[in-house]
This record gives structure tokens, C-alpha cells and sequence, in this order.
């Protein structure tokens, strides 16, 4: 291995300590907690290289963001692949919604600002974009099949994003509901939703 090759794996490490030292402190102290100085601290180096691999706080905060929304993505996709009929897809990218948002709780906070300050940069990101077009693609596809001349895809993409979204922030920094009732909210939404694309 060169020189050359040996500095640039070095630089990746050390990237990627910063990144898992931040992520770290996330879990320990939250996400108002975060700053380059304890970063720095935390990885054993001064703040000015913590500056070398990013910008600032906003830059790590915006690589989460990307990682987020691009585990999202993945965890959408899955879900309506396991389904050839649109109806059926929606309903499961719904759960897998649901349950992201619950098993990746600091991510899920993060991606759509709930309590966390973030910097207008980080909502512009590709993978936001991406990921919500997995949502939009399959609305679509349910008002084409059913013939709904009528029907607007982006705004009952916006009405799907605003329902799941509402009722996973009511209970992810509210008091804990029961889960078996919200599985069945959730579940009357979605089939609600689909009876309206219909229409």
C-alpha cells in the first residue's frame, strides 16, 4: 500500500471514529447535546481535526440525516416488495413506516426535526427525495389502477405523509399508548386513506 493510499485510509478512520463518537454521544446525551468539542474529546483529537472532515455540526448532523432517510428507504422498499398489489404495498410501507420510526427513534427525530434543532442544508439532501418517492410512486399507482380521474397523487401524498407522520410524533415524544390500539389506528388510517384514492 502507498503512501498516498495509506493517508486516505487513515482519513476514512478517522472520519468514521468522529461519526460513531457522535452518534455515541447522541445516545448517552441527545442531540442538543452535540458539539465538535466534545467529538474532539471523545475521539481523543483536537477540534481543528474534527473541522478537517466536516464543516461543522450541521455537516455530521446532515450525514445522519442522509443515513436515515436512506435506511428508510431501504426498510420502505422491503416492505412493498413482499406485495404485487398496490393497495396491499401501501399498507405495508405504512407498518414499515410505523416501525422504523420506533426502532430507530434518534434517527426518526432527527429526519423530521421533532425537538431537535437542524439546519435548513440537512432537509435538502437526494435521499429525502428517494425515499419519499417510494411512498408517492405507489399512491399513484392505487388512483391509476382504480381510474380516479379526480384524485391529486401529490396532494394524498401529502395527505399520507401528514396522517402516518401525526400519529407516529404523537406517540414518539408523548406518553406511551398502547401498542395493539395503535397498530389498529394505524391500520384504519391506511384503509381509509386507500377507500379515498379510490373514490
Amino acid at each position: 500500500m502507498g503512501i498516498a493510499e495509506r493517508k486516505q485510509r487513515q482519513r476514512e478512520e478517522i472520519r468514521t471514529g468522529i461519526l460513531d463518537a457522535a452518534w455515541h454521544l447522541v445516545h448517552e446525551e441527545g442531540w442538543a447535546a452535540l458539539s465538535i468539542r466534545k467529538i474532539a474529546e471523545a475521539i481523543e483529537y483536537s477540534v481543528p481535526v474534527v473541522y478537517d472532515h466536516f464543516e461543522n455540526k450541521d455537516a455530521i448532523i446532515a450525514e445522519f440525516n442522509k443515513k436515515g432517510f436512506q435506511l428508510l428507504e431501504n426498510q420502505l422498499r422491503n416492505a412493498r416488495q413482499q406485495h404485487t398489489d398496490a393497495e396491499q404495498q401501501l399498507e405495508a410501507i405504512g407498518r414499515a413506516y410505523w416501525d422504523f420510526a420506533f426502532q430507530h427513534k434518534q434517527y426518526y427525530q432527527l429526519m423530521f426535526s421533532l425537538g431537535i434543532p437542524t439546519c435548513e442544508s440537512a432537509r435538502k439532501i437526494p435521499e429525502v427525495g428517494e425515499c419519499m418517492d417510494v411512498i408517492r410512486c405507489t399512491i399513484e399507482h392505487i388512483i391509476k389502477q382504480n381510474g380516479n380521474g379526480v384524485a391529486d397523487p401529490f396532494l394524498k401524498f401529502q395527505a399520507f405523509q401528514s396522517m402516518i407522520h401525526g400519529l407516529v410524533s404523537i406517540n414518539i415524544i408523548g406518553p406511551a399508548n398502547n401498542e395493539e390500539l395503535n397498530r389498529l389506528v394505524l391500520q384504519d388510517l391506511i384503509s381509509g386513506f386507500i377507500k379515498g384514492c379510490k373514490a
